[in-house]
Order: structure tokens, then C-alpha cells, then sequence
């Protein structure tokens, strides 16, 4: 995915408010060998890029004067209540050296699952995405999680996602395991009235008269 970027040589608070008003978003390309690098982008694609779900998990090709250079998103700040970005980070990668990035998970199969079909279980997602670990040239874009065979009450943890070639968990994922999706059918509370309680009294002075 490719993202275009400008030298940024002025920075600081004022530089950056000028630089919003002026429907840019300042931001800074780090990592690797080189110095970090401030740059700066047109905000309103960065805006729509950021809705777009390959733009947070994929190796990025960041074009700046002319030159490529391979990044993840690494951060960025929204404003509180406006639909603006204020700052973005990226950092370099290295072809050779393995990175640790999140993933998200894309959940198939699970109107055909026995807990749905038969149990009439409902399909919690506990997790969205998971941090795997892998050379940039095996990054995807997401994990795909298959629910066909999950039954009532069970859970599928993360070790028990198939893993493109690859890729790995991180350390603490492969230590803790957590919960990624589980099927629960769901329970329903009795509903209680209280109208035949509220009738009761009347219902005594009627006997006395």
C-alpha cells in the first residue's frame, strides 16, 4: 500500500496548528539506521486510508522526495470530538529482521457452526485481533478464524488458530492463551409480575364483604 509524504523542516506546536489549517498532518517516520524523519501528509486521504483495514496491518510503501521506504503504522492521535487526525507515526522496517504486529481476525463459517445451528448458541468475538511475529514479507492483512466446528460452551483460544506460514505468536500470547471466540447459549430471566400482587388485597376485601 502506498502513502505519499512531504519533508516537514519546520516543527513544533505552532508549526503544526499552521500546518492543520492548511489540511495537512504532521507526523514522523522512525526506526531502522536512519534518523527519524518528520513528515507531512494530506489529510484527507490519510483520513480515509486510516478507515480502510490493510492500512494498520500492512507493510506501507512511504514515498518521501522521491524516495521509498517500507513502514507500519505505528500510531496516531484523533482530535477528541472532530473528525481530525493530529499526528501520525510510522516506523521503518527492516527486510531481514522480524517484527511484532497485530493482526486482525476475520471470523467465517459460523452460521453453518453446530453450536449455531443446533444450539441456538450465540458467537462472542473476545478478541479482534492478535499480535503475531514475522518477517515483513510474511505480514497479511488479516487471520482468518474458522467457526465450523465449534459446539455449545466451548472456546477457541488463540493457539488453536491456524497461523498463515510464517508467523508466530508473541511470547505472552503463547504463554497466557487467551480466549479468542466462544459460543454461550444464552439465558433468558424469568419475567416477574407484579399485578397479581397488587390484586391481592382487593381480591381479600371482596371475600369479607
Amino acid at each position: 500500500m502506498k502513502v505519499v509524504a512531504y519533508e516537514r523542516s519546520v516543527q513544533g506546536t505552532g508549526a503544526s496548528r499552521r500546518l492543520r489549517n492548511a489540511g495537512k498532518t504532521p507526523g514522523i517516520i522512525y526506526g531502522g539506521n536512519e534518523a527519524p524523519q518528520a513528515v507531512e501528509l494530506d489529510h484527507n486521504a490519510l483520513f480515509h486510508a486510516l478507515r480502510k483495514e490493510a492500512f494498520h496491518s500492512s507493510i506501507l510503501d512511504i514515498e518521501v522526495a522521491g524516495k521509498s521506504q517500507k513502514a507500519l503504522l505505528r500510531d496516531y492521535q484523533m482530535h477528541p470530538f472532530k473528525p481530525l487526525v493530529l499526528h501520525i507515526d510510522f516506523q521503518r522496517v527492516d527486510a531481514k529482521q522480524k517484527i511484532h504486529v497485530k493482526v486482525p481476525l476475520h471470523f467465517v463459517n459460523a452460521e453453518i457452526a453446530p453450536a449455531v445451528k443446533l444450539g441456538g448458541a450465540l458467537i462472542s468475538h473476545i478478541a479482534t485481533e492478535i499480535e503475531v511475529s514475522c518477517l515483513p514479507a510474511d505480514l497479511p492483512e488479516f487471520i482468518q478464524v474458522d467457526l465450523s466446528k465449534i459446539e455449545v460452551g466451548h472456546a477457541i483460544h488463540v493457539k488453536d488458530v491456524a497461523l498463515p506460514k510464517g508467523l508466530s505468536l508473541v511470547p505472552h500470547l503463547e504463554h497466557e492463551n487467551p480466549v479468542v471466540v466462544n459460543a454461550r447459549v444464552p439465558t433468558v430471566k424469568a419475567e416477574t409480575t407484579e399485578a397479581p400482587a397488587a390484586a391481592a388485597p382487593e381480591a381479600a376485601k371482596e371475600e369479607k364483604k
